[in-house]
């Protein structure tokens, strides 16, 4: 018994000092426009930043590129504690906010940011096929319009069908309140047009895990939304579409979404595997 015990030790300690040799490194305000774009505009250099977290000395691990929230009107990039150290990248993206440009710049950065993490990434060791979208509920829609109207994604180059997956916490699938409230539409108006992810429901987007808090304790009908939206895409034929609602949690849901995040890319990642 003690020479079992003996070797399960040293079993653990060997385990625990290989899984202790992955390290991770940050990078900050990493411009994600071309030279000449920031040169054109003091706003689009001062915000049009990313931050990337990233295992080192690693190859072909996943990313996921996470947009803050803040209703478009406010926020800042950030890297959540509870993504890391989990063998992928977090890059945390500052996007330009409204009022000082009109919402839609906001669908626009994001676009720059996710063509920036499918040109750059391989340079530290990721890979392209393994590139997540998600955010948290401004951040959470701007992942849901680039996902899901491929016009944003194109203009940079990039077929949106080439994300991995989107996972939004607290998205509004209408469209978005405060590009309503430019155009002088009430809040609790509700709006489908072609700033609503609803109105761009496929069958070819990429997997689809939406996460929403309580019906009871969100904000604005936002699970209503989401559950139009998982029964929307899967009538049109996309059955890779599942909704979460957390029941006891409001719209500051992303304590117990993270973890459903981290399962879904851990999922989508493991299926890509070759088959042995």
């Amino acid at each position: 018994m003690k020479k079992i015990a003996l070797l399960l030790c040293l079993f653990t300690i060997g385990f625990a000092s290989f899984a202790q040799k992955t390290e991770y490194e940050t990078k900050t305000n990493i411009q994600y426009y071309n030279p000449a774009n920031n040169k054109s505009d003091s706003y689009i250099n001062e915000r049009c930043v990313l931050d990337i977290y990233y295992p080192k000395n690693t190859k072909n691990f996943a990313t996921i590129v996470w947009f803050h929230g803040g209703g478009l009107t406010g926020g800042s990039k950030e890297i959540p504690d509870a993504l890391k150290n989990k063998g992928f990248a977090i890059i945390g993206v500052n996007y330009r906010l409204s009022p000082k440009v009109k919402a839609a710049k906001c669908i626009e950065d994001a676009a720059g940011a996710i063509a920036w993490a499918f040109n750059n990434i391989e340079t530290y060791g990721g890979d392209t096929a393994q590139i997540f979208v998600s955010g948290h509920s401004a951040g959470a829609y701007l992942a849901l319009m680039n996902g899901l109207d491929k016009k944003w994604l194109q203009k940079e180059g990039i077929d949106a069908n080439k994300i991995a997956g989107i996972i939004p916490l607290s998205a509004q699938c209408i469209t978005h309140f405060e590009i309503r409230r430019e155009s002088g539409i009430p809040e609790k108006q509700p709006t489908i047009d072609a700033f609503a992810p609803l109105f761009h429901v496929r069958a070819d987007a990429p997997p689809l895990l939406l996460i929403t808090g309580d019906r009871e304790l969100e904000m604005l009908g936002r699970y209503e939304e989401n559950a139009y939206m998982e029964r929307m895409m899967k009538l049109v034929g996309h059955m890779q579409t599942k909704l979460f609602e957390l029941d006891g949690y409001g719209h500051g849901m992303t304590e117990p979404g993270f973890p459903l995040l981290v399962n879904e890319v851990n999922r989508i990642t493991k299926e890509k595997q070759p088959k042995k």
